[in-house]
C-alpha cells in the first residue's frame, strides 16, 4: 500500500553517532522521487551521503534489507556500478530507530535518464547492463529455485477479475461530483480496454515459473548516470526471484515509452540485443516475456487504483503514457515481439 505523504523527520543526530567517521549533521534534505520509501540527501561535516528510510511494508523488515545490502557489496566487489551501504562502528548496515530501518549510502552525484536520452549506443549499454545484473546475482546469491520475491509468482491475471476492477473503477469515478479531464480520460480508457479484453481474453498466457534473481525495480528513477555512463543502480528493495526476460522487457517499457503510449522501437531493438548477448537468454525467452508483459498491462490499472482507490495520486502523471502503451501494444504486437527477438 502507498505511504502516506506527510513529511517525516529522520533521526539524523541518532543515526550518525553510530558511524565513527560520519562527522557532524549540517543540512538533510528530502529527495523527491521514490513512491514507496524516503531518500535523503544528508550533508555532513565530512561530506554528502544517501540517508535512506525503508517504509514499505512488503520489504522493510530488517532481514530483508540485510540481504539486498549484501547482495550490493558483493556485486560492487564484481565491479558493477552499485552503492553498497557503509558500516557502521559495529559493522551494521540497517539502524532500526524508533521502529524505523534506515540506511546510510555515499552519495552518487549523477543524474537519471530515460530512454529518449540515450542514443542506439547507450541503449545497447543499458541492455548490456541489466544482463549483466541478472548474470552477476546468479554468481552471489544462493539458488534461486523456489525463492520467489513478496507478491510475486502470480499466475497471470484473469479476465474476470480485471472486468470486476474496471466496474469498480468506473463506480468510483462516477461518485465524484467534480470531474476533472483526468477523469474523463480514466472512463475512456477502462472502457476502452474492456473492449480489448474482451477481443483478446483467449490469448491469455499460462503461469511462469520463476527462473533467477532480478533486481526487481529496473526503470530510470533507480538508475544513475555520469555522461553516458551509467554511475549507479540503486533501490534494491525488490530483489527477488522472477523470470529475468520479463523483467528486460518491463524495463524497456518503462525506459522507451514515449508520451503518446509508443514504444521506441529501435531504441527496444539495440537494447534487447545487448541483453540477450549479456544473459545469454535467447529470441524465445525474450518472446515469452513479451508476451506475459503484454497480457500484464492489458490487465493493470495500478495508477487507477492509486487514485481512485486509496486516494494517492502521485502516480497520476504516469498515467496517460501507461494506458496508451497497453492499446498501442495490442495493435502493435507483432512488431514489439520481434523488436524484442531480432
Amino acid at each position: 500500500m502507498p505511504r502516506s505523504s506527510a513529511p517525516l523527520v529522520p533521526p539524523v543526530g541518532a543515526l550518525l553517532r553510530r558511524y565513527a567517521d560520519a562527522g557532524e549533521p549540517l543540512s538533510c534534505q528530502p529527495v523527491a522521487q521514490g513512491l514507496l520509501n524516503r531518500g535523503y540527501r544528508l550533508a555532513t561535516t565530512r561530506g554528502a551521503y544517501f540517508l535512506k528510510q525503508h517504509l514499505d511494508s512488503r520489504t522493510a523488515d530488517r532481514a530483508t534489507i540485510v540481504r539486498q545490502h549484501r547482495a550490493t557489496q558483493r556485486l560492487h566487489a564484481l565491479g558493477l556500478p552499485v552503492a553498497p551501504p557503509l558500516p557502521d562502528a559495529t559493522g551494521r548496515t540497517v539502524a532500526v530507530i524508533g521502529g524505523h530501518c534506515y540506511a546510510l549510502h555515499p552519495w552518487i552525484d549523477g543524474r537519471h535518464r530515460d530512454g529518449a536520452q540515450l542514443s542506439a549506443a547507450g541503449s545497447c549499454r543499458l541492455g548490456t547492463l541489466l544482463g549483466q545484473v541478472h548474470t552477476s546475482l546468479e554468481r552471489v546469491m544462493e539458488p534461486s529455485a523456489g525463492r520467489t520475491a513478496p507478491g510475486e509468482g502470480r499466475a497471470s491475471a484473469r479476465p474476470e477479475d480485471t472486468y470486476r476492477l474496471i466496474d469498480e473503477l468506473l463506480r468510483l469515478i462516477h461518485t465524484r461530483r467534480v470531474r476533472d479531464g483526468f477523469d474523463e480520460l480514466a472512463e475512456h480508457r477502462l472502457r476502452e480496454r474492456r473492449v480489448l479484453l474482451t477481443a483478446h481474453a483467449h490469448r491469455r498466457p499460462p503461469s511462469a515459473a520463476a527462473s533467477g534473481w532480478v533486481h526487481g525495480d529496473f526503470h530510470p528513477f533507480n538508475l544513475l548516470y555520469r555522461g553516458a555512463e551509467p554511475a549507479a543502480i540503486v533501490d534494491w528493495d525488490r530483489l527477488g526471484v522472477r523470470p529475468r526476460a520479463e523483467e528486460a522487457v518491463r524495463a524497456a517499457a518503462i525506459f522507451f515509452v514515449r508520451p503518446a503510449g509508443e514504444l521506441a522501437l529501435d531504441k527496444v531493438r539495440a537494447y534487447a540485443r545487448a541483453y540477450r548477448r549479456a544473459a545469454g537468454a535467447d529470441g524465445a525467452e525474450l518472446a515469452a516475456a513479451v508476451h506475459r508483459v503484454w497480457w500484464e498491462r492489458l490487465n493493470d490499472f495500478w495508477t487507477l487504483r492509486w487514485r481512485y482507490q486509496l486516494h494517492d495520486r502521485r502516480a497520476d502523471p504516469q498515467f496517460p503514457a501507461v494506458s496508451a502503451l497497453a492499446v498501442w501494444w495490442t495493435r502493435e504486437y507483432e512488431a514489439v515481439r520481434d523488436a524484442f527477438t531480432g
